[in-house]
């Protein structure tokens, strides 16, 4: 089983103690986003857990505490764009603390365990193609030697994201910008010896030798692990997306990022609410099992291949 830590709230930024809590207490409590009442009990042992991928614009609170994953494989997601407060409204420096960050866990857990996103890029007055290109240039200068790769996506319109950003004057890219852009970017990372894949996207930019990215990567895992892992793709993704099969345990509306283009909060509110829900001793990540609540323990494995092929080394 591979633990997704969460595509839907920054769980290393906001609940990096909670996280742990539950590490040590080997379960954790999710509640089903589409039918809150239903509960499951998912077991987090070594024993079953392959590898947690964790997804974050600022994981400097589990800095100094990554000896209590020693236990688990696991890489980071980071998330670091060259967007100002006025779209990543909470998000500390930049410069001061998110850069350094980066920094600091790649030479704890090396590079291979942290993949830079530059996601979701949009266009509007401010935010052109020559200032993406600039500051792309400069964040890669900062985080050379620090990555391997950089994983882009062009921004989607859901509809609380389309209400979000209607102060931002988005112009809608082409497939032409797209790719002048991406263009721009492979140059840029080959200076840097980094690559560019791109996360989800229909159109296929493999002439500019970008390759689509599977951000719950199967091959990352088995290279980070030394194993092989029997794993299919994620159904319950998109068709574009590349993830294989993973278990999400965050919760939506509840990420403090305040991000304008995040498709993960509905409403400022009740994300407020949600986080004052939040106790680091619960196996949920906010709120209390009610007697409207059915648990149910989630049937979970690991997917390590124990049976040796002939053409393994």
């Amino acid at each position: 089983m591979i633990i997704s830590a969460s595509r839907r709230t920054d769980i290393p930024s906001y609940y990096s103690e909670w996280m742990l809590n539950r590490l040590k207490e080997k379960y954790v409590l999710v509640r089903n986003p589409m039918n809150i009442h239903q509960v499951s009990k998912i077991d987090l042992s070594p024993n079953v857990v392959d590898a947690i991928v964790f997804w974050t614009k600022n994981p400097t609170p589990m800095l100094g505490r990554l000896d209590e994953l020693k236990d688990y494989i696991y890489y980071f997601q980071f998330t670091l764009t060259a967007y100002g407060p006025d779209v990543e409204r909470n998000l500390p420096s930049k410069n001061r603390i998110i850069i350094p960050t980066f920094q600091e866990l790649s030479k704890e857990i090396g590079k291979e365990k942290v993949v830079w996103r530059y996601d979701p890029i949009f266009f509007n007055e401010q935010y052109s193609m020559q200032y993406h290109c600039k500051y792309f240039e400069l964040l890669a200068s900062k985080l050379a030697g620090y990555t391997e790769k950089c994983t882009v996506s062009f921004m989607d319109l859901y509809r609380n994201t389309e209400r979000n950003v209607k102060p931002l004057n988005i112009v809608k890219d082409t497939r032409e910008m797209q790719k002048e852009l991406l263009k721009r970017f492979v140059e840029i990372a080959r200076q840097y010896d980094l690559y560019i894949d791109t996360c989800a996207e229909l159109a296929d930019f493999h002439e500019l030798g970008v390759e689509h990215a599977h951000c719950i990567d199967r091959e990352r895992i088995e290279r980070i692990g030394g194993f092989k892992l029997n794993v299919d793709k994620d159904t319950n993704q998109r068709a574009e997306c590349g993830c294989v099969a993973s278990i999400d345990i965050g919760a939506y509306n509840t990420c403090k990022n305040g991000c304008l283009y995040c498709y993960a909060n509905y409403s400022e509110n009740t994300v407020t609410r949600n986080f004052g829900l939040h106790n680091p001793q619960s196996p949920l990540l906010f709120g209390k099992i009610d007697e409207f609540d059915t648990i149910k323990e989630r049937k979970v494995k690991s997917l390590i291949e124990t049976q040796l092929s002939l053409f393994d080394d």
